[in-house]
């Protein structure tokens, strides 16, 4: 009767529900986070997640996306680092900088990024920003 109390949990359960932002819906802000995210409205600032980021046809991301894989149909500008595939579907548009291991482009789509791919790249890409912000925080020095 209570057998179901004691089946293991899904791995998906620990990262939570994937995330939504919905059409018509315009946010400013940094969003951290374990789940997956879809973007079909408008995002300005930072994603970062160990899941997969989606932006829909109608979505748009200006700013800096840190993610594990991603699928691109709408329009991205900033910087883009994914660890293993990034897939760009035809109504995809794309500038900025891009690091990723794995790139897959259908026709049509629009890629005018300066682009560093391999194995690695995204791992030392993310470290070389972290000490960047950090001698961000430094308090300035009066000679």
């Amino acid at each position: 009767m209570f057998s179901d109390n004691k089946k293991p949990r899904p791995m998906t359960e620990f990262g939570g529900q994937p995330n939504r932002i919905e059409k018509n819906t315009k946010i400013k802000g940094n969003i951290t986070s374990e789940a997956d995210f879809r973007i079909d409205g408008k995002l300005e600032g930072n994603v970062k997640t160990s899941g997969k980021i989606v932006i829909g046809k109608d979505g748009y991301i200006n700013g800096k996306v840190e993610c594990v894989n991603a699928d691109i149909e709408g329009k991205f500008n900033g910087e883009l680092a994914v660890k293993d595939l990034l897939s760009l579907k035809a109504s995809a548009i794309i500038e900025g900088t891009v690091s990723v291991s794995k790139l897959a482009v259908e026709p049509g789509a629009t890629f005018n990024a300066a682009c560093t791919m391999g194995k690695g790249v995204v791992e030392a890409a993310s470290s070389t920003s972290k000490l960047q912000s950090a001698k961000a925080n430094e308090p300035a020095k009066v000679s």
